[in-house]
């Protein structure tokens, strides 16, 4: 959190110097000690998400790329006039964690055409706008991407 908090310092101040990055650095320090102990973060939460960046990365960019590819179906059906013919579909994930069941819900329900209706552990009910988008939901890119984080 403390890098983030500097990084956003130098983004917000618009000017690098030697007294910006030292000042910078003191003011990040002191909100992370801060908002550990106000919100009793262990140090562990810190570490595991740091552990995990490089996968939250490669997450991000699956999410940006799905999204368009979503978006672009559902236009592409929009303009064509196509019917919609929508589909409940079950299944389960198959993680153990509450983070990547919740990470999973919420990334089919950002992705255009799709709504997590229900979840429950690793149990999902998606509602799918076309038949289509149901195909492979359970092995999608985000369930690749999400099985790599450690917890």
């Amino acid at each position: 959190m403390a890098v983030f908090v500097f990084l956003l310092w130098l983004l917000l101040n618009g000017v690098i110097s030697l007294e910006t990055v030292i000042i910078g650095a003191i003011i990040a320090g002191i909100l992370t000690v801060i908002t550990y102990r106000i919100l009793s973060l262990p140090l562990k939460t810190e570490l595991l998400i740091a552990g995990n960046l490089p996968v939250f990365i490669l997450y991000s960019g699956v999410l940006v790329v799905e999204i368009f590819k979503a978006a672009f179906a559902v236009m592409r059906s929009i303009l064509r006039a196509e019917e919609p013919d929508p589909m409940i579909v079950e299944f389960e994930s198959g993680f153990d964690t509450d983070v990547q069941n919740v990470l999973l819900a919420n990334s089919i329900t950002l992705t255009p055409g799709t709504i997590t209706v229900f979840q429950e552990k690793n149990r999902f009910v998606v509602h799918c706008l076309h038949r289509e988008y149901a195909d492979g939901i359970e092995k999608s890119p985000f369930v690749r991407v999400i099985s790599h984080l450690k917890f």
